[in-house]
């Protein structure tokens, strides 16, 4: 396994993170693994040499945080682990359940804290922005935990670029603890983040943690066309990602990871990540699992170096699409 600094910071982490919304409890999705499958995941990422792990409270409704605290307890070092989790999206319909108040975010630190079992999360993301908070209620109350010690750093998730710069500016006129991490959606499909987010982030020394690098298996050849949902129980499930990979799919991609793939010798989620690995800016792509042949794969990924041709040939056919991910 190879490692970076996350961000500008002098946290070290894999350059692969795993994600763990797969893990929890298959009642609130079918293709999530309940705690004895997940379990096997955990202990091979470790010996893989993997020790950046990312949940969210909403993640099963906090199964996902119990499931990967004691997984994480068992098999790790936490003092070598670097453990993120995310605030925002409601866990129920009652009052003060979701949202960027203050209320709310101090509330679920402490819950968050309570089901990963642990004293302090290393990154504490916020899910989305909230419109209907001002940025400076929220990031006073991140900066508060930050200096109580139940965070160590904090980090953003899918927003606009002039929302994550005008937060950036916030906590430098104030002296509030900044965002250290973007978690946004970026792969060879969706590629609109290169525009404004990861030229900003650059510039601010933010490290990126891409979601949906293999843009739900499509990257990986898992689907032969946009309306396939036979090739996974996730495939036929997760409305969500029926709204970000529509029929402006551009196959011609798919293809050339393909060929790369059957040049190489290698499966093609490893070329579709190690392209993502290729980029300065991002410091660790968040790769789920529900097979450990997927985790392999992706632990591969990190070795395999593309050309400068490889990876010419992997972005000439990209085409500009509408902005998908944000909400």
């Amino acid at each position: 396994m190879r490692y970076t600094s996350l961000g500008s910071t002098g946290m070290t982490v894999s350059r692969l993170c795993l994600g763990c919304m797969s893990y929890g409890a298959s009642a609130w999705r079918p293709w999530v693994l309940d705690e004895d499958a997940a379990r096997p995941f955990f202990r091979r990422a470790i010996e893989a040499g993997i020790n950046f792990f990312d949940t969210a409270d909403m993640y099963a409704l906090g199964v996902s945080e119990e499931v990967t605290g004691r997984a994480l307890r068992e098999f790790g070092r936490l003092e070598e682990l670097v453990i993120a989790t995310k605030v925002f999206f409601p866990l129920s319909d009652r009052p003060n359940m979701g949202g960027l108040s203050r209320k709310h975010i101090v509330q679920g630190c402490e819950a968050s804290l309570r089901r990963l079992g642990v004293e302090t999360i290393d990154l504490y993301q916020i899910h989305r922005f909230d419109a209907t908070v001002p940025i400076e209620e929220t990031l006073a109350a991140l900066d508060h935990l930050v200096h109580s010690g139940k965070v160590r750093y904090i980090g953003a998730s899918s927003g606009y670029a002039w929302q994550f710069a005008q937060a950036l500016s916030a906590s430098e006129r104030h002296g509030w603890a900044k965002f250290v991490t973007m978690q946004n959606h970026y792969n060879l499909l969706y590629r609109e983040e290169e525009r404004e987010m990861i030229p900003l982030c650059a510039n601010e020394g933010v490290g990126l943690m891409p979601w949906s690098p293999l843009a739900r298996g499509i990257l990986a050849g898992a689907r032969r066309s946009i309306a396939d949902r036979e090739s996974s129980t996730r495939a036929a499930t997760d409305t969500y990602g029926h709204g970000l990979y529509d029929e402006q799919v551009n196959w011609e991609i798919v293809d050339a990871v393909r060929h790369i793939a059957e040049q190489r010798g290698v499966p093609m989620a490893q070329v579709a990540l190690a392209w993502l690995l290729s980029k300065p800016q991002v410091a660790a792509p968040i790769v789920g699992a529900t097979k450990l042949s997927q985790l392999e794969e992706a632990v591969g990924a990190v070795s395999l170096a593309l050309s400068d041709e490889e990876i010419a040939m992997l972005e000439a056919p990209y085409r500009p699409q509408p902005v998908r991910g944000i909400v």
